[in-house]
């Protein structure tokens, strides 16, 4: 029976397979390496409310209130792409004025 000390570690794993993996033992490396996720997940929640408000948009078939909830979708989508673009540049401009480039390649 093999014990748990014999278990081979992450690194033996990696060099026996040829593939390695990013991580990152700092929380500056963590989040580097999270935030490109991140923001490809908010492109894809504004490629979708956009899609949604414009159906609505084009269904609401000239309804005051429709026409209203269609618009204010599509506007909160653009507003909370522009508030995660700014946070986003943030960071970047507040890591090199710290001196860590860890966050430069996020965009």
């Amino acid at each position: 029976m093999k014990m748990l000390a014999d278990a081979p570690s992450l690194k033996d794993i990696q060099t026996k397979s040829g593939v390695t993996l990013n991580f990152s033992d700092t929380l500056g490396g963590l989040i580097s390496n999270i935030l490109p996720y991140i923001f490809g997940a908010v492109g894809i929640l504004l490629l979708v409310y956009l899609v949604l408000g414009g159906f609505q948009l084009m269904l609401s078939r000239g309804d005051p209130k429709a026409v209203a909830s269609a618009q204010g979708k599509i506007t909160n989508a653009m507003i909370g792409f522009i508030i995660t673009l700014l946070a986003g540049g943030l960071v970047v401009i507040l890591g090199r004025l710290l001196g860590n480039d860890l966050f430069s390649n996020i965009f």
